[in-house]
C-alpha cells in the first residue's frame, strides 16, 4: 500500500472514531436529559437513599431507601401512560422520643400520568392523573395506616441543556385505621436542572409538603450532581447531593441531610 493511501486510511479511521465518540457522548447527554423529565418515555429504576436527623427531643435518625420504578406505556401514537411508584424501605431510631428503632416497608405512593407523546407547539411537556396512597407499612411508626387518593399533575419544559418545571399532587385519606390522623396533604416539587454535553446533570429542587390536618410545612431543599455512565452496555446514573430542611414539622428533621442514588435506565 502506498504511504499516502495508508496515511489517508489512518486519517479516515481517526475521523470515524472521533465521530463515534461524539455520537456516544451526544446520546449519553440526551439520555441524561430524559432522566430529568419525570414523565419521559423511558423505563428507569432509581434506588434513592436519603439520610436525615434531628427528629424529636433525642435527635433521632432516619435512613430511607426509595425504590422508584418509572414505566411508560404507549396507549397509541398520541398518548402515553406513565406509572411512577415510590416504595420506601426505612430504618429509623428514636424519631418519636425514646421510641427505639424500626426497620421495614413504608407506605407506597403510586402515581399514573396520562401524557401526550409529543410536546405542545410551545414545547410544554405535561401529564395528569390520579395518585394513590397504599398502607403497606410493616410498623405503626413507618406509615399512617390510611388509604388515600387524589389528583397529580406535572408540567415542564426542556430548553437546550435546561429542564425546569413542577410536579404536584394532593392526597385525601378515605379509609383505614380510625385511630390514626386523617390525611390531607399537598405536595409541590419545583425543579431545575442543567445537563452538560458530557452527561453531567446539576439539579436543584424542593419537595414541599403541606399537612392541612396539622397545619405544618415540610420543605427540604435538594442540591444534587449526577453522571450518566454505560457499563457493559447498561446505562446507569450515579447521583449524590445534600438536602437542607428549610422548614419541618414540630419534632421533624433539622439541618443538613444526604442523598445518593443509583438509577438503571432501559431506553427503547
Amino acid at each position: 500500500m502506498p504511504f499516502f493511501s495508508f496515511r489517508q486510511t489512518i486519517f479516515q479511521l481517526a475521523l470515524l472514531t472521533a465521530a463515534t465518540q461524539l455520537h456516544a457522548q451526544d446520546s449519553s447527554a440526551e439520555l441524561a436529559k430524559k432522566l430529568s423529565n419525570p414523565i419521559a418515555s423511558l423505563i428507569s429504576v432509581p434506588f434513592q437513599l436519603n439520610y436525615d436527623h434531628g427528629y424529636g427531643p433525642l435527635d433521632g435518625d432516619k435512613t430511607t431507601l426509595n425504590i422508584q420504578p418509572v414505566i411508560p406505556i404507549s396507549l397509541n401514537e398520541d398518548w402515553n401512560l406513565i406509572s411512577r411508584t415510590i416504595l420506601p424501605v426505612t430504618y429509623q431510631d428514636d424519631i418519636a422520643g425514646p421510641s427505639g428503632s424500626q426497620f421495614g416497608l413504608g407506605d407506597v405512593l403510586q402515581s399514573f400520568f396520562l401524557s401526550p407523546s409529543k410536546p405542545t407547539e410551545s414545547g410544554l411537556i405535561w401529564g395528569a392523573g390520579p395518585v394513590f396512597l397504599i398502607p403497606t407499612a410493616t410498623d405503626d411508626l413507618l406509615g399512617g395506616e390510611k388509604w388515600g387518593a387524589g389528583p397529580t399533575v406535572v408540567a415542564l419544559k426542556q430548553d437546550g441543556p435546561w429542564t425546569y418545571g413542577v410536579l404536584a399532587n394532593h392526597i385525601w385519606s378515605f379509609a383505614g385505621n380510625d385511630d390514626r390522623q386523617d390525611v390531607s396533604s399537598t405536595f409541590v416539587q419545583p425543579f431545575l436542572s442543567y445537563t452538560t454535553p458530557e452527561a453531567w446533570t446539576f439539579a436543584l429542587n424542593t419537595e414541599s409538603t403541606y399537612n392541612w390536618e396539622a397545619d405544618e410545612w415540610s420543605v427540604p431543599i435538594n442540591l444534587t450532581v449526577s453522571k450518566l455512565l454505560t457499563i457493559d452496555k447498561q446505562p446507569i446514573s450515579l447521583m449524590a447531593g445534600l438536602r437542607y430542611w428549610a422548614e419541618s414539622p414540630q419534632n421533624g428533621p433539622e439541618g443538613l441531610g444526604l442523598r445518593v442514588a443509583l438509577t438503571f435506565l432501559f431506553p427503547k
